[in-house]
């Protein structure tokens, strides 16, 4: 039994229960009937001697117990002790390692002249209880002897015994010195050590063709035939050969076992069975259910990112970084890389806003350009007018930028155009509010202020606040610029490919920058706002730029918090917004008079006071 389980081990086979008992032992027996009946497994090894196993049978058949598949030993599989009415019910099926049919020149012929003489007595008694030998009769009846159940039907271990006979013969031969010619020396004492060791080197071939030895331990060649437990004709039960094995073969040929020729427990062709779980196919692992067998397991999918792509995976294996398990989790595929693409609806929405926020850019400066001698525009410093509308032409387009594959030069060239043409825009913004306010200061007695802020100062000031922010990128570019990154922690299922900010620092500077110069616009704009004038651009401003400081505080916890392509769009959104916002703010009521109400778009109206 020790062999047996150690040898299941190697071999993969779960063993779920061993239980021991001895004839004696009714108690135990109960418990290892008890656990048969209660265990998964459908095939029992019953190493047993012929009495165990009629206590066993008796047992399982008086509970009931019945479609288990028993593997025998030589020592009760063809035992006709326990072939009774109801044991075909628990052993039908049974497969087992018996002893080779003896197969004994002569024999049958002594074992008939037996059964003659013993079914029809040819010795009568005689005077003084002597035993006178009589004449058989040649012509008797064997019909009425049909149930006659006592001789040997399968001769199993007459042809060990006829091998043992002859070994000892052999053995004894050689220690006596026996020859052909010269006899044997009677005189010899011969002691049962002497035989013992005579016997490790007899070496014959007995009549039937089967070859005599034994090993170093003792062990003859191992030769046995398999037999499968049958119904046979009459309902009788027969135990049918279905395989062999012979060691003496070469190996690969010592097992031999036609499966074909198996009658399975319940009269069935089909192999049993006997597993305590399932397989566990790819895409999930083993998990040990405790306090059992080895074999017996749950099958747990594997978890998101691992897979399992084996038949009863002990573990599950994660997938390379770019790469994320099948929906089945048997495979690894690469993982989807998200970008905001101009062919998605997201993307074409953003790139219609953008274009028609250039469309609607262009209409406005041809307008103005058209209307360039009129006193309204003349009046709002046409210069800085079309300046601050090439700007926000430049912060339409610069939105596009962000749309598309990151690459070295677009995450470079989004940035910094935003930074720039955003400075740009609102340096316009805020030359135009210094004019105003300067303007009314001119108006004063003894004031020269607009010689100190005339057209060369506007454009200078420009052009310094332009390039502060030029400088700011450039050295942003210089020391550690922004490039195209693989986020992988964003979302497990997917690449979020983006442009890197670099450094920090530099992309805050840019952004802190724009904010300083629209909260300076700002504040002028507010304190310019109730001056008197028909038409007067300080409330105009500062209501834009209101709408523009809002978007873009707005802008920092929603681009932090937006996943994956949405930040990028929330950073779209913000500029358009900011953009759209300053050019309807300026421009709209200039638009509006210029083309509904011509009649005020005079000197005497706007030089009018309130």
């Amino acid at each position: 039994m020790a062999i047996f389980l150690a040898a299941a081990q190697e071999v993969g086979v779960c063993v779920e229960y061993t239980e021991k008992f001895h004839r004696t032992e009714p108690e135990r027996l109960r418990r290892a009937v008890e656990v048969i009946r209660g265990g998964t497994a459908r095939v029992v090894v019953g190493f047993l001697a012929h009495v165990e196993m009629n206590d066993l049978l008796e047992q399982l058949s008086l509970h009931n117990v019945s479609g288990l598949q028993f593997v025998g030993v030589e020592a009760w599989i063809t035992a006709d002790s326990l072939v009774t009415p109801t044991s075909f019910g628990v052993l039908g099926g049974a497969l087992g390692f018996a002893v080779l049919k003896a197969d004994i020149e002569g024999f049958s012929d002594f074992v008939i002249k037996g059964f003659w003489e013993t079914a029809f007595p040819c010795t009568e008694e005689g005077r003084n209880n002597s035993t006178v030998r009589v004449r058989c009769d040649e012509n008797l009846d064997l019909i009425e002897k049909k149930d006659y159940n006592d001789d040997v039907a399968e001769l199993r271990y007459s042809a060990n015994i006829y091998k043992a006979v002859y070994a000892v013969a052999h053995s004894l031969h050689t220690l006596m010195k026996c020859s052909d010619s010269l006899g044997c020396d009677k005189t010899l004492e011969v002691h049962p050590w002497q035989v013992a060791e005579s016997l490790k080197t007899v070496n014959f071939t007995i009549k039937n063709g089967d070859r005599v030895w034994f090993d170093g331990t003792g062990a003859t060649v191992a030769r046995y035939e398999v037999v499968n437990w049958q119904r046979g004709a009459g309902g009788s039960v027969r135990f049918k050969p279905v395989g062999y094995y012979d060691a003496s073969l070469p190996p690969g040929e010592r097992f031999v076992l036609r499966v074909q020729d198996i009658m399975w427990p319940g009269g069935k062709k089909a192999k049993p069975v006997s597993v305590c779980s399932v397989s566990c196919v790819p895409g999930t692992h083993k998990v040990l259910q405790k306090g059992k067998p080895v074999c017996c397991y749950d099958c747990v999918p594997c978890a998101d990112g691992e897979i399992s792509n084996a038949t009863d995976s002990n573990d599950c294996t994660k997938c390379p970084e770019e790469f994320w398990s099948s929906p089945k989790r048997d495979v690894c595929v690469r993982k989807n890389v998200e970008f905001l693409t101009f062919t998605e609806v997201m993307g074409i929405a953003l790139v219609f806003f953008s274009l028609f926020g250039v469309l609607l850019t262009g209409f406005v400066a041809v307008l103005l350009w058209i209307n360039k001698g009129t006193p309204l525009v003349r009046a709002n410093n046409s210069e800085l007018s079309f300046l601050l509308l090439f700007s926000l032409k430049l912060c339409f387009l610069c939105s596009l930028t962000f749309i598309g594959r990151p690459s070295d030069w677009s995450c470079m060239l989004r940035h910094t155009a935003f930074g720039i043409t955003f400075v740009l825009c609102i340096s316009c913004v805020l030359g135009k509010t210094i004019v105003v306010l300067m303007a009314f200061r001119a108006t004063l007695p003894g004031s020269n202020m607009m010689k100190w802020f005339g057209p060369p100062q506007q454009r200078l000031s420009v052009l310094a606040f332009t390039l502060i922010q030029v400088v700011i990128c450039v050295l942003w570019l210089t020391i550690d610029p922004p490039f195209p990154f693989k986020n992988f922690n964003h979302f497990k299922d997917k690449i979020i490919l983006e442009c890197a900010l670099g450094s920090a620092i530099g992309f805050w500077a840019v952004l802190g920058y724009i904010g300083v110069l629209a909260l300076l616009c700002f504040l002028l704009a507010f304190l310019a706002r109730k001056l008197p004038d028909n038409f007067n651009e300080a409330k105009f401003i500062t209501f834009s730029m209101l709408i523009f400081c809002a978007v873009w505080i707005t802008f920092i916890p929603a681009y932090v918090s937006s996943p994956g392509k949405f930040t990028v769009a929330v950073e779209i959104f913000a500029i358009l917004a900011s953009t759209y916002g300053l050019l309807f703010c300026v421009f709209a009521p200039k638009c509006f008079i210029i083309v509904f109400k011509p009649e005020l778009n005079t000197k005497k109206h706007i030089m009018g006071k309130r």
